[in-house]
């Protein structure tokens, strides 16, 4: 969601070394990490062009006077549906109700405003980057944990949320960032029975599908049409999704917010006291993006992640980082530290002096921090040549400590 030196380039800093454990959320470690030659703390990408979107790149001055020469509607429609089309979800290129922002923290945002306004209080997964959770407190709305792991086995989750969940609305990230896990690999059968609960127990269902895009990046797992399910059962559901985290694009985004008909005019009329509409020229830009990832098979995001954790994996064997495996593979990498000699706080302080930059699980498990001390994450979406320099770097921190 809110995630963001420049690859491969040793970065100059001319103020003194923040005090990392003064920080309060995750985006303030990324916003320092921005400063850090070995940037592997925010999700953004930061890897370099491929051949296909170099060309798209070269296009560029056409695309921005493209842009001047058509109406908005032109640039919101082909955006949508070139995404769709790529995330396999035909019913919600037929809806007409995606609403469009500039990124996924406004879109979470304009979910916050909804929740606060009808009084609801939330189950917010653990763990979950944490910004959607200080978004949900900013907008006063009362937050409950539950745990991921009552989503593992498709037969207990309507027990497990019955007996865990006490809140007015579930919110799910999948897949979930930190750790990789989704119900996609159970195709609609687990999302079918969290909607089923939803709809018995009169619950709002509000899913953050910003990583979704790594899931068709794994021929084992794909997409389902969970826009189908979701209006055949009746739910009242908001769903985000996102680009940001998928294409090498400056930060230029496009985030989507999609309500179920029973409260589409409240959502969009809080929406539109937000925003006006995402420039033309970014729609373009990134619809050209997707474009190419659809001609390509998802090969210039796939591959790097896959190189990248691969060599990620093969530098943290025999040390005190245990490789968490998810059920598909994101553009982070999740790892349990396996001694008592030292906590992902401390770990990540050691690091950071040597110019390496990773995230502590502490603010990842925002209701249970001590659990978090275990983990850390790391960045995939870098240039290779600059991620296997962190790699050998990191391997040789970690050579100080006994597994």
């Amino acid at each position: 969601m809110s995630e963001s030196t420049i690859s491969g380039v040793p970065s100059v800093s001319y103020a003194p070394k923040a005090d990392v454990s003064a920080f309060v959320d995750l985006t303030q470690h990324e916003i320092e990490a921005l400063k850090t030659r070995y940037n592997l703390a925010d999700a953004h990408t930061h890897q370099r062009q491929s051949p296909s979107q170099d060309a798209i790149v070269s296009r560029l001055p056409e695309l921005w006077y493209e842009s001047e020469s058509k109406q908005q509607a032109h640039f919101e429609a082909q955006f949508l549906d070139a995404f769709f089309r790529l995330h396999r979800q035909p019913t919600a290129r037929t809806m007409g109700r995606t609403l469009l922002s500039y990124s996924a923290s406004v879109s979470t945002m304009v979910a916050g405003m909804y929740l606060k306004s009808r009084g609801k209080s939330v189950a917010l997964v653990e763990p979950c980057f944490d910004n959607l959770v200080d978004l949900l407190r900013n907008m006063q709305v009362p937050i409950s944990p539950f745990p991921e792991q009552a989503l593992h086995e498709t037969d207990k989750i309507y027990d497990r949320l019955a007996q865990s969940v006490t809140a007015d609305a579930i919110y799910l990230v999948d897949p979930n960032n930190p750790t990789g896990f989704t119900l996609l690999a159970q195709r609609l059968e687990g999302f079918r029975e969290v909607v089923r609960y939803c709809v018995d127990h009169d619950k709002v269902l509000v899913m953050d599908f910003c990583f979704a895009s790594f899931a068709l990046c794994d021929d084992t797992i794909g997409r389902v049409d969970i826009y189908q399910l979701l209006e055949e059962s009746g739910v009242t559901y908001l769903v985000m999704e996102d680009t940001g985290k998928t294409w090498p694009i400056q930060d230029a985004k496009c985030a989507m917010i999609t309500a179920s008909r029973d409260i589409q005019e409240e959502v969009y009329n809080l929406h539109t006291s937000v925003l006006l509409n995402v420039s033309p020229f970014v729609l373009n830009m990134v619809t050209q993006y997707v474009e190419d990832s659809i001609a390509d098979g998802f090969a210039s995001v796939r591959d790097v992640i896959t190189a990248n954790g691969a060599a990620a994996r093969k530098a943290m064997e025999g040390t005190i980082l245990e490789f968490q495996e998810p059920v598909v593979n994101t553009s982070v990498a999740w790892f349990k530290i396996l001694s008592d000699a030292v906590t992902a706080t401390e770990l990540q302080a050691v690091l950071f002096d040597e110019e390496v930059y990773v995230l502590p699980g502490t603010f990842f498990y925002w209701n249970s921090p001590e659990r978090g001390e275990r983990y850390i994450r790391l960045a995939l979406a870098r240039e290779p040549e600059m991620f296997a320099a962190a790699m050998d770097r990191l391997r040789k921190v970690l050579e100080r400590y006994a597994r």
